[in-house]
């Protein structure tokens, strides 16, 4: 297995937005390799404490060892779970409120990179794309046993791919005959299934098919959805929440999650908290995303897709940002 190597995307714009105070408390939801984090731990003292959650063993086993130095000065605890219990993590930790919440969504460089991973469409890997390699749904699974029908709404719902039906169509014939166990297989399979003149345009033909059964395995987007209202419930007064985005399908929920906490407020859009007392969790619609600038895109190509939303809860309603 090779090291855990990642980039962090908008490392100083999540820092900033989590506006950190040294006592509190924050929760990485994605800990993956511990950017984040560790600029978390940095600015936190002894009565801090720092919470991260991942599913992926190999992404913990490399944080314990990027933020050992940094808990001889807070308290750090690292959990192997889905972001979706969040709830359940905080309880077990004897945490009863978030002064911080952050999501680095999607797939992680080197889940990318580890060929083994199956998560790539650059590499004839097995078909596994398991972010928790405990779990027993693999794409190879997904892509052997489910309908035409299902397939394309995986296809057409997850990857927002044109060519749903005629790619399912194919993986269907294809495995009648012999078993699609390999992702130089279902490449194949993809390009010949879009036709020539779409081939040559949007990227690799291959990339919104992977996308769509990475997510559909790891079911990514109703784990997102509930992560972000029970992140939005354990967050205090003045707690923030920031999402990290690196599709519209992501970014889509994270922004209709917040709007969905949206209630009656008559204080000013920018007002910095909620002085009306009107009941709700957020109080504003949002206004405006974050995304990198260009001296990050040309350093790291993979941060040209990321968006960056975060919340501000304040006197029991949460302003959006």
């Amino acid at each position: 297995m090779q090291p855990f190597v990642h980039e962090t995307v908008l490392a100083q714009a999540a820092i900033t937005a989590l506006d950190i105070c040294p006592s509190g408390t924050y929760v990485d939801c994605t800990l993956g390799g511990a950017g984040h984090s560790a600029r978390i731990a940095a600015q936190l003292g002894s009565t801090g404490m720092l919470i991260g959650i991942d599913q992926d063993a190999h992404a913990l086993a490399h944080a314990r060892t990027v933020l050992a130095p940094y808990a001889k000065q807070t308290r750090i605890t690292l959990v192997h779970d889905n972001f979706r219990h969040i709830a359940h993590v905080l309880a077990d930790c004897g945490v009863q409120e978030a002064d911080g919440v952050l999501f680095d969504l999607g797939v992680s460089s080197p889940q990318l990179d580890d060929r083994e991973r199956g998560f790539s469409y650059w590499d004839d890997a097995p078909l596994d794309m398991r972010m928790d390699r405990t779990q027993p749904t693999t794409a190879a699974h997904i892509v052997n046993t489910a309908s035409l029908d299902a397939l394309t709404r995986i296809l057409r719902d997850f990857g927002e791919e044109q060519c749903a039906r005629r790619i399912a169509a194919r993986i269907v014939h294809a495995r009648a005959s012999t078993p699609i166990e390999r992702a130089g297989q279902l490449v194949r399979i993809v390009k010949e299934a879009i036709p020539a003149a779409q081939r040559r345009t949007g990227g690799h033909p291959a990339r919104r098919t992977f996308q769509a059964l990475r997510i559909a395995v790891n079911d990514e987007l109703a784990a997102l959805s509930e992560a972000l209202d029970a992140a939005v419930h354990a967050l205090r007064p003045a707690g923030r929440i920031v999402a990290i985005a690196f599709h519209s399908l992501e970014d889509r929920i994270c922004k209709k999650s917040f709007q969905n906490h949206v209630q009656r407020c008559n204080c000013p859009p920018r007002a910095p908290q909620c002085v009306c007392g009107m009941p709700g969790q957020l109080c504003a619609p949002l206004p405006k995303k974050i995304v990198p600038d260009a001296h990050e895109i040309a350093r790291n190509a993979r941060a040209r897709s990321a968006t960056l939303r975060y919340a501000i809860k304040a006197n029991g309603a949460t302003r959006t940002i």
